[in-house]
């Protein structure tokens, strides 16, 4: 199965088209990333500053509620003008600690932290497109990274091989470098061997000037070579 938006480096082959658009498996990603982003996940420092808040508000009610407790037996003071105006008198005080008490600033502060981190990045050549993607990163503690084809050279090289005769006593192995120690009985088998790797094989090694030219799957060209 050949999926589109992808490359096909080398073979042959006759393609039949059996999806298109969005029933495709291109197109299921696409719901999926749809999907994930229509459900707007919370950044971990968002998640962590919801219930920073929400603490903060239970701590705020509590505070406030004792404040105007304690107060409870100047209610009554003349200086109100009554019990009930006395009452008003403290819930209002109440509900002016309760605003004093929330961080106001605490988003501009959490905004100049990321900027900060933001372009302490771009010193070591990170461009950051988006400051959600910093706080995301600042959570991360473990990070799994597969350079296999992305820092190698795309190439192999056969450096061994084996061959078991008639029981596994008798299995002969060759450094690729030093095949003289090689029995004549298994002369043919070599021819064989050879033979497979060579023929059962769409690779190619063409022949320049001072060096030769190797076109096709790497692990082919191997085999290619060390049928030589």
């Amino acid at each position: 199965m050949l999926f589109s938006s992808t490359i096909v480096t080398y073979g042959t082959g006759r393609g039949v088209v059996v999806h298109t658009g969005m029933d495709t498996a291109i197109g299921t990603i696409q719901k999926e990333v749809q999907a994930a982003a229509d459900d707007g996940e919370d950044t971990p420092l968002k998640q962590k500053l919801d219930q920073f808040g929400e603490q903060l508000s239970y701590a705020i009610g509590v505070i406030c509620l004792l404040v105007w407790l304690m107060n409870f037996t100047n209610f009554s003071d003349p200086i109100h003008g009554g019990w009930v105006r006395g009452c008003i008198y403290y819930f209002k005080i109440a509900i002016a600690l309760a605003v004093a008490a929330i961080p106001e600033g605490l988003p501009a502060v959490i905004t100049t932290c990321l900027a900060l981190g933001t372009k302490q990045m771009a010193k070591n050549n990170a461009i950051v497109r988006s400051l959600p993607s910093v706080e995301t990163l600042g959570c991360t503690t473990i990070i799994c990274s597969d350079k296999t084809g992305t820092l190698t050279l795309n190439k192999m090289t056969a450096v061994k091989f084996t061959y078991f005769g008639s029981s596994a006593k008798n299995a002969i192995e060759n450094e690729v470098k030093d095949t003289t120690s090689v029995n004549k009985e298994h002369s043919s088998f070599l021819n064989q061997f050879a033979s497979v790797c060579t023929l059962n094989n769409n690779s190619e090694i063409l022949r320049e000037e001072e060096e030769s030219r190797r076109v096709g799957a790497p692990t082919e060209i191997s085999l290619k070579v060390l049928a030589e």
